[in-house]
C-alpha cells in the first residue's frame, strides 16, 4: 500500500470540474477485513475528499470530487475489494456538495443495523514471512496479525467490530502498534486484534497441580514442544477452543489420548506444516490443495496412502479409507509445529477438539483445567479469552466439488443468500451434529457446529450461541422452527424459549429436501424430487423414516417411494449393534440365522433366543424405513463391523471395503420396487390439484430382501467383504436411478435432490449423480451446508418461516 496523500483537494482541479458528493453505504464482510484503508487509499487515489466509517449497517462512506471519478469509486468498491470483504450491496445517493480538503477516516459509530462478521482466517503470507524473520519486531509472535488474516468471529463481543468490541479490548496498545493501528496505509490500520510481544497476549504452559503457568512465552512454547516430542497430550488453546494434541506417529501417545477421551475407534484429525507431508500421507489433487492451503483450512477428508505408518500410527484412524488432515492456521500452531532452525519435533500431530465425549469444545481457561482434567498432561494457553466456541470444519472433495461434512471455523457466520425472503426467525436444527440458524429477509446466518443436543453443557452452549448470533445479525425472531420429533431437546428448549412466539414444526427428511433446494437457489415454484436418506427420523405415522424419496417443494411433500419397514429392536440397542439390525433385515427377508452368516455367529446363542422372541412379538420394535440402519444391517452380514463405537462407523467401514474393490456394477443387487398405499406429508403441496404431482398415485415400497438374499449367498459362496460392499454400493446407486425415473415417468419431474447423512458417503453420492445426469437429470447436491443433520436448520427454515407471494 502506498504512502498516505495529504492533500487530496491538490489532486482534482476543482475550479475547472463539477464536482458532485455522493454518501455510500457497503453492506457485507466489511469489518474487520482492512475496507476502511482500502476506501481512503481508493478516494486518495481518484483525488476524492469525503469520510468513511463502521457503523452497525456496514460501512457508510461520503465522496466529493469530479462526477466520474465518484462513479468509478462507487463501482470499484465492489470490483476492487480487500481479499477478505464480500461485498453484498453498494447503495448511494446524492448529497449536496460541502467541499474539504482532504479525506479523514471517522470513529465507527453505532446504532441500529446491519453488518456481517467474518469468520475467523488463516494467517497470511505477509504475517508468516515477518513471523520467520529475526529482523522484524514480531519474530516469532504467537498472535501476529493484519486486517487479511486473523480471528473475527470468535473474538467480537458486539458491533461495530472495534478492539473495544472484541477480547482485545483488555490488550492495550504498544506505541509501534498503535501507531501501526492509526496508519490507513499501514497493512494493520485498525486491524482489531493487531499485538506484538510487548502488548500481547501472553503464552503459558500449566503442568503442575498448582494451575499456575510453569513456564510463559517462547519458554511455554518450547516446553510445548518437548512434551510432544516425548509423548504426552498436551491441550493446545485455538481460535475457537482448545485442541489436544499428540505425536501422531507415537501409538503409546495416540493410544492413551483415545482411551482418556473415550472416543472409541472414531478417527482423529492430523495437523501437519507441510504440503509435501500431507502427499507422503494420502493422495489430493488441486481441489483438495486450495482447501488445505486456503484462507479457511478445514479438515479435509483425503484418501489414504499406503506407506504412511512412520508419521501417522494406524491407530489414529483406524479401519477408515480417509485420513482428516489440516494445515495450520495460526501463528502458534506454526509455532507449534516449528520454524525452519527449531529442534525437531513430531512433523504431524493429532489434533482433535478439547472436549469431552459428547460435550462442546472447551473455551473457557479454568473449564479447560478442570474439564480437560484427566486427559490432557499439560495445557498450553493464553490470555485473550475466546468469545464464542468454534470447532474445525471438515469437508471432503467429491467429483471436484466440496462436500461439507461439518461447516464450522472459517465459514461461520458467512450467510447463505436466500431464494426468497423469510419473516425474522430462529431455526433450532436437530439434537445430532446440531447447527441453528437465524434469518431475515434474503439471509440465513449459520450458526458453528454446535454438537449433540444430550447434556446441559451442549444445551447451555447452544443458548449462548443462539444469543450472540443474534446479536451479530440484530435479528429479533418472530417465530421458531424445530423438527417433529417430540423427544428433541432443540425442540423442547424451542418450545420453552418461545415467549408467546409461535413454534413450528416440520418433518425431518422435508427439511433435508429443502435445505438443499435453498442453497441451490430455488424458490419453490417447481417440486424436486427429493431423495433423503440417513438414520433417524421422525416419520408422519409415527415410524423411523430415513429412506425417503419425496416429491416436495417448501409448501409440503409427497412420500413417493421409501425402504420397506423393518422391525428396528431395542431403538438405541440396535443403532449400536448393527448384527441386531442385520438380524432384522434377514427375518424380515425370510433368510435364516445360520451361523456361516457373520452377523449371526457374532449373536450369543441366548441374546439370539431374546431377539428373535422380540421380534415375533414386536416389543420395542419401533418399524424403520432407515436407509442408514440399512448400511449397518449390510455391514454386518459382510462382517465388517458388528459393534459401532462412534455415529455412522458402519456404514464408513462399509464404504472403505467397497472402495478396495472398486467395481460396482459386476453381479449387482436388486431391490424389489413394489407398489404401496397413496401416501402425502402435511401439508400437501401448494399447487396438488393442478401440479402433475396429482398423478403421482400410490408410493413405491423398495423391498430390500432381494438384496439380502443375494448378499447372503455371496458370502456363502466365499465373496469377500469387498465385494458385497461393493455390489450393495450400486444397488443403491441402482435404485436411486430407477425410482427417479419412474418419478419423472408420472410427473414429468426432473430435478433431483440428493441429501441426508447417508449422502456424506462419496462414493455413493459420486454414483448417484453420474447415474442420474447420464439420464437426462438435473442434480442438487449439498456444496455449501452439510447433508447430515448440520444443515437441517437451513431447511427447516425454508419450509416454516418463507414469505410466500401474497405476503410480499
Amino acid at each position: 500500500m502506498s504512502g498516505p496523500v495529504t492533500d487530496i483537494a491538490t489532486v482534482a482541479d476543482a475550479r475547472s470540474t463539477p464536482r458532485t458528493r455522493r454518501r455510500v453505504v457497503v453492506r457485507g464482510v466489511v469489518q474487520g477485513v482492512g475496507f476502511r484503508p482500502f476506501v481512503y487509499t481508493l478516494a486518495s487515489e481518484l483525488g476524492l475528499t469525503g469520510w468513511v466509517t463502521n457503523n452497525a449497517d456496514g460501512v457508510e462512506t461520503e465522496v466529493e470530487g469530479p462526477d466520474r471519478d465518484v462513479t468509478a469509486f462507487c463501482t470499484r468498491l465492489a470490483s476492487d475489494a480487500p481479499p477478505l470483504a464480500v461485498v453484498e450491496s453498494v447503495t448511494h445517493r446524492a448529497v449536496r456538495a460541502t467541499g474539504g480538503s482532504g479525506f479523514t477516516i471517522r470513529p465507527s459509530a453505532g446504532g441500529a443495523g446491519r453488518t456481517l462478521v467474518s469468520p475467523d482466517t488463516a494467517t497470511c503470507d505477509d504475517c508468516l514471512r515477518e513471523m520467520a524473520d529475526p529482523a522484524d519486531r514480531r519474530h516469532r509472535h504467537p498472535f501476529i496479525s493484519c486486517t487479511h488474516c486473523g480471528p473475527r468471529f470468535t473474538v467480537v463481543t458486539g458491533l461495530p467490530y472495534d478492539r473495544a468490541l472484541t477480547t482485545m479490548a483488555g490488550f492495550p496498545m504498544c506505541a509501534d502498534c498503535a501507531r501501526e493501528y492509526e496508519d490507513p496505509a499501514d497493512r494493520r490500520f485498525h486491524a482489531q486484534p493487531v499485538a506484538c510481544h510487548a502488548c500481547g497476549p501472553r503464552l503459558g504452559l500449566i503442568t503442575g497441580p498448582g494451575r499456575a503457568a510453569s513456564l510463559t512465552g517462547e519458554d511455554a512454547l518450547a516446553g510445548a514442544r518437548r512434551l510432544l516430542a516425548a509423548g504426552a497430550v498436551v491441550a493446545v488453546k485455538g481460535l475457537g477452543g482448545y485442541h489436544l494434541a499428540c505425536d501422531a506417529s507415537d501409538i503409546t501417545a495416540v493410544r492413551t489420548l483415545r482411551e482418556r477421551k473415550n472416543r472409541g475407534a472414531k478417527p482423529f484429525a492430523v495437523m501437519t506444516g507441510s504440503l509435501e507431508t500431507v502427499e507422503r500421507l494420502a493422495f489430493t489433487g488441486p481441489e483438495e490443495r486450495d482447501l488445505l492451503l486456503g484462507r479457511r483450512r478445514p479438515v479435509v477428508l483425503l484418501r489414504r496412502r499406503d506407506g504412511g505408518e512412520s508419521l501417522v500410527t494406524d491407530g489414529v484412524a483406524p479401519g477408515s479409507p480417509d485420513l482428516g488432515v489440516l494445515m495450520p492456521y495460526t501463528p502458534l500452531h506454526h509455532l507449534l509445529l516449528g520454524l525452519p532452525g527449531d529442534p525437531a519435533g513430531p512433523p504431524v500431530l493429532v489434533m482433535t477438539s478439547g472436549n469431552r465425549s459428547g460435550e462442546p469444545i472447551v473455551t473457557d481457561d479454568e473449564e479447560a483445567l478442570s474439564r480437560l482434567d484427566g486427559l490432557a498432561d499439560a495445557w498450553l494457553t493464553h490470555d485473550r479469552p475466546v468469545h464464542v466456541p468454534c470447532d474445525d470444519s471438515v469437508v471432503r472433495i467429491c467429483d471436484g466439488r466440496e462436500l461439507p461434512v461439518r461447516r464450522s471455523r472459517g465459514y461461520a457466520p458467512m450467510p447463505v443468500a436466500l431464494p426468497v425472503p423469510v419473516e425474522p426467525a430462529l431455526a433450532v436444527g436437530g439434537d445430532l451434529k446440531n447447527t441453528f440458524c437465524v434469518a431475515e429477509g434474503g439471509y440465513a446466518w449459520l450458526s458453528a457446529h454446535v454438537g449433540d443436543m444430550d447434556d446441559l453443557a451442549t444445551l447451555t452452549a447452544f443458548e449462548t450461541a443462539v444469543g450472540h448470533l443474534s446479536e451479530l445479525t440484530s435479528v429479533t425472531p418472530r417465530v421458531l422452527v424445530a423438527d417433529r420429533h417430540p423427544g428433541y431437546r432443540s425442540g423442547q428448549w424451542a418450545e420453552r424459549r418461545a415467549a408467546g412466539r409461535p413454534v413450528r414444526r416440520v418433518q425431518h427428511h422435508h427439511a433435508h429436501v429443502a435445505s438443499t433446494m435453498a442453497e441451490h437457489g430455488l424458490d419453490g415454484s417447481a417440486p424436486v424430487i427429493g431423495v433423503a436418506f440417513d438414520g433417524t427420523g421422525f416419520g408422519d405415522d409415527g415410524a423411523v423414516w430415513g429412506g425417503e424419496v419425496l416429491l416436495a417443494d417448501y409448501d409440503g411433500f409427497r412420500r413417493f417411494a421409501h425402504l420397506a419397514y423393518v422391525p428396528l429392536p431395542g431403538g438405541d440397542a440396535a443403532v449400536r449393534n448393527p448384527y441386531r439390525m442385520a438380524l432384522s433385515h434377514l427375518r424380515s427377508a425370510g433368510i435364516p440365522w445360520s451361523d456361516d452368516l457373520p452377523c449371526a455367529a457374532v449373536c450369543a446363542p441366548g441374546e439370539r433366543r431374546l431377539l428373535e422372541r422380540q421380534l415375533e412379538r414386536g416389543i420395542n420394535c419401533v418399524p424403520t424405513s432407515s436407509m442408514g440402519r440399512l448400511f449397518d444391517a449390510v455391514a454386518s452380514l459382510a462382517g465388517v463391523c458388528h459393534r459401532v463405537e462412534y455415529e455412522a462407523q458402519a456404514a464408513m467401514e462399509l464404504e472403505s471395503a467397497a472402495v478396495a474393490a472398486g467395481d460396482m456394477e459386476s453381479g449387482g443387487y436388486r431391490f424389489r420396487l413394489v407398489s404401496g398405499r397413496s401416501e402425502a406429508g402435511a401439508p400437501p403441496l401448494s399447487a396438488a390439484g393442478a401440479s402433475p404431482l396429482s398423478a403421482a398415485g400410490a408410493s413405491l415400497l423398495a423391498d430390500p430382501g432381494p438384496v439380502l438374499s443375494a448378499a447372503a449367498a455371496d458370502i456363502r459362496a466365499g465373496a469377500g467383504a469387498a465385494t458385497v460392499a461393493a455390489r450393495f454400493h450400486g444397488a443403491v446407486i441402482t435404485l436411486v436411478h430407477d425410482v427417479c425415473r419412474a418419478a419423472r415417468d408420472r410427473t414429468g419431474l426432473a430435478t433431483v435432490a440428493l441429501s441426508g447423512g447417508v449422502f456424506c458417503n462419496a462414493l455413493l453420492t459420486s454414483g448417484c449423480t453420474r447415474r442420474l445426469e447420464g439420464d437426462g437429470f438435473t442434480v442438487l447436491r449439498h456444496r455449501g451446508v452439510p447433508p447430515n443433520d448440520g444443515g437441517l436448520a437451513l431447511g427447516q427454515l425454508m419450509v416454516a418461516a418463507r414469505v410466500t407471494a401474497s405476503e410480499r
